[in-house]
Formats: structure tokens, C-alpha cells, sequence
């Protein structure tokens, strides 16, 4: 992927005294980014394509929906806690390179979940599957952010992101159909077989990187004193705290109803759960619209304007899904959903690239953490919140909640474009 021609946004960095220097970007062969997003791809797969199984899990396993929905808590818990461990090491030995030996350990970890016996290791393997893919996604952003400077980054960021987005459509997609025609077992097979050739193309691409795209930091003492050091430093700053809470909010109630929207869709208008993953994958070809025009978005919109609206149309597309009669409904409120998700998302992602510059990988390892941790708490609030008050209920209870988020954050955020 050769570079894109250089974009002035007119917004300002967010960070702290360092944000402001110039930076200089680095020419980086054709491939590169690509290979990110062809990483990305396989982790937004992993992601999602157990949403549609839980059905069929509870049913094989004799669990409660609730109950198989740990399938996909406990990845996001795994994916959160260890970025803990792949931000440091990042920033110390390079991190593409970081990135390439994840997506190859992603392969072994994931062949692993399709070979469980038992429902109980097939949780033990989502968690070591969810910690191996904790490696790509936020590395990446924040390799982008040491290689491209700030007025070029998000338009960037979201097309990188692309990867992402197809992923999580296709997780959704392959989980609705192995659910309906295949065994639970086969999409991860797939899996597996996808990233070990994206690991490949990533390790290629890595020896061809120029020197100052591979930089590393020299170890210096204790691996954990520094580990703690760095998280302390972004924990220090207190813009970095309102973007790693505000984050956390936005996984918790986005995701906490997300993880459900195939199987109410499935259960509440009877269609087969192939077909209710084809209209929730919608979801992330709204996220496709919003890369390819995040320059006109961007430009038109402002950080402030895309985080406010697009908490609106998420809100808006929850209630739709949840409150409608026909399924049909659901085919331009996911659509509208995923729009609105990159919208705000991709706001938060920015600005976790430069809450701490000069700690780029242990700023966004955090805010990965934090993102991923709110997802496996509001699945699990929701889960257990669904005997009671059914999916309609956990949708809704999203739709409120990314509300309370978006606008808060959009309000925080115009107050501290002024102090800076």
C-alpha cells in the first residue's frame, strides 16, 4: 500500500508538550500497511465469529446463552489484560515486529480452540487465543502513529482499519452460516490456516522495513519496573485518564448488546442464524463507509462532531433492532451502527495515539486494555441481565449507555481543545 498524498485535517494534537513537535513521515515500502490490515482482518474474524455460535454452543454443551457467551468474555478479558504485556515489548524489540510473531502465534492458538473437547477448554483456549491477538490491533495504531505524523494519521488510522471492519463482518458472516451448515469447530480452522499466512506476509515485510521503522528501545533494568513505569507515565497524564475511562464505557455498552444482536435477531423473528449474520455484518460495512470517507467526515465534521453524531446513530440503530417488528428493519440500523461505531471509535483512537507521544505503545496498549475489558464487562452484565430482561432489553440498555458516552466525551473533548 503506497502512501497516501499528505492531509491537513486543521485539528490540533491532544497529548501533552510533546504532541506538538513536528514529525516527519517515514517512506515505507508498498506492502506494509497492508500487511497490518491483513493481520487486522484475522483479528476482527476471531473477534466476532463466535457471536453467531452461542446458540448452538448452549445447545451442544447444555449451557444457558449466558453461559456460552464466556466464549466471547473471556477472549476480550485475555485480549485487554495482556496488552499490559505487548505494549512494553513493542516499544522495546520493534513493533512490527512484535505485530508478525503475534499473528503467527495467533494461527497455533487458534487451531487450538477448533481441536477443544470440552466446553471448558475450549475457554482456556479463547483466553490464550485472545491474548495472542492482543499483539496486532493496537501495535499497529500505534506503529502508525511513530511513522506518520498527526495531520495524516486519521485518515490513515481508518484506512488500516478497513481490515478490521471486513473482519468483523466476515466473523459475523462465517459464525451465522458454520452455525447453520457447518460444525462450530470449522471457522476456526480456517482461522488458524489464515493468520499463519498473514503472519508470513507480515515477517516479509518487516525485513524490508528502513531502520527507522523498526526502531526499539534498548532494555533498561527490570522488564516489570519498566512495564510499570511506562503505564504510570500515561496513567499521569490527566487526558489520557478522561480517554481511558470514556473507552471503557464505550466497550462496555456498545459490545455488551452487539454480542447478542444474531441471536435476538435469530430468536425474535425466526430466521436462521446464517441470515441473521448476514444483516448484522452489515455493522462493519458501515465501518467500510466511514474509511473511505473518513477525509470528508473528518474535515467536515471535526473530532467533536464525529464522537456526538455518531454516538447518535448508534443509539439510534440499538433502538431501532431492538424495538422493531420486522427483521427488515435491522438490515439499515446495523448499517447505520457500524457507521456511527467508526465515527466515535475511530475519535477515541486518535486521541489514545496522542494522549502520550513519547509513550505511544504503553498509551495505546492501555487504551486496548481498557476498550476490551469494558466489552468482556458489559457481555457479562448482559448476559446476565438477559433472563430478565430479554435481548431487547440489553440492546436497549446499549443504546442509553453509548448515548451517556458519546456525548460526554464530545462535550470533555471541545473543553480541552481549548486549553491546549
Amino acid at each position: 500500500m503506497s502512501q497516501a498524498p499528505a492531509i491537513n485535517s486543521g485539528l490540533k494534537p491532544s497529548g501533552g508538550p510533546a504532541a506538538t513537535n513536528p514529525q516527519v513521515d517515514i517512506k515505507l515500502p508498498r506492502g506494509a500497511l497492508l500487511a497490518l490490515s491483513v493481520s487486522a482482518f484475522g483479528s476482527g474474524i476471531s473477534m466476532r465469529v463466535s457471536d453467531p455460535l452461542l446458540p448452538g454452543l448452549a445447545k451442544e454443551f447444555s449451557l444457558t446463552l449466558g453461559h456460552a457467551a464466556l466464549v466471547i468474555t473471556v477472549f476480550a478479558i485475555a485480549y485487554g489484560f495482556a496488552q499490559l504485556v505487548f505494549g512494553p515489548l513493542g516499544d522495546r524489540f520493534g513493533k512490527y515486529r512484535v505485530i508478525a510473531w503475534g499473528t503467527i502465534a495467533c494461527a497455533v492458538t487458534t487451531a487450538i480452540c477448533a481441536l477443544a473437547p470440552t466446553f471448558e477448554l475450549l475457554l482456556a483456549a479463547r483466553v490464550i487465543a485472545g491474548a495472542s491477538a492482543a499483539a496486532i490491533i493496537p501495535l499497529a495504531m500505534a506503529w502508525i502513529g511513530d511513522v506518520v505524523s498527526y495531520e495524516r494519521r486519521q485518515p490513515i488510522l481508518a484506512k488500516f482499519m478497513i481490515g478490521q471492519v471486513l473482519g468483523i463482518s466476515s466473523g459475523v458472516l462465517l459464525g451465522g452460516y458454520a452455525a447453520d451448515h457447518l460444525h462450530w469447530r470449522v471457522p476456526f480452522e480456517g482461522i488458524a490456516v489464515y493468520f499463519a499466512l498473514g503472519g508470513a506476509f507480515l515477517l516479509w515485510n518487516n525485513s524490508r522495513l528502513p531502520l527507522e521503522a523498526r526502531k526499539t528501545n534498548p532494555p533498561q533494568g527490570s522488564a516489570f519496573k519498566r512495564m510499570v513505569f511506562e503505564f504510570g507515565q500515561v496513567l499521569a497524564v490527566p487526558w489520557a485518564r478522561v480517554v481511558l475511562l470514556t473507552v471503557f464505557a464505550e466497550g462496555a455498552s456498545i459490545f455488551g448488546s452487539f454480542a447478542f444482536m444474531v441471536t435476538h435477531i435469530h430468536l425474535v423473528h425466526s430466521i436462521p442464524l446464517a441470515m441473521a449474520g448476514q444483516v448484522v455484518m452489515l455493522f462493519g460495512l458501515g465501518g467500510l463507509l466511514f474509511a473511505v470517507s473518513a477525509y470528508y467526515l473528518v474535515h467536515r465534521l471535526g473530532e467533536v462532531g464525529l464522537c456526538r453524531w455518531g454516538g447518535v446513530l448508534v443509539a439510534a440503530s440499538y433502538v431501532t433492532v431492538a424495538l422493531s417488528s420486522n427483521w427488515l428493519w435491522a438490515m439499515p440500523a446495523c448499517f447505520l451502527a457500524g457507521l456511527g461505531f467508526y465515527m466515535l471509535h475511530n475519535t477515541l483512537q486518535i486521541n489514545a495515539t496522542q494522549m502520550a507521544p513519547e509513550r505511544r505503545g504503553a498509551a495505546v496498549a492501555a487504551f486496548a486494555a481498557s476498550y476490551f475489558i469494558g466489552q468482556s464487562a458489559g457481555i457479562a452484565l448482559s448476559g446476565a441481565l438477559i433472563p430478565s430482561i430479554g435481548t431487547s432489553g440489553v440492546i436497549l440498555m446499549g443504546a442509553v449507555g453509548v448515548t451517556l458516552v458519546s456525548q460526554n466525551f464530545a462535550r470533555l473533548m471541545r473543553l480541552h481543545r481549548k486549553k491546549v
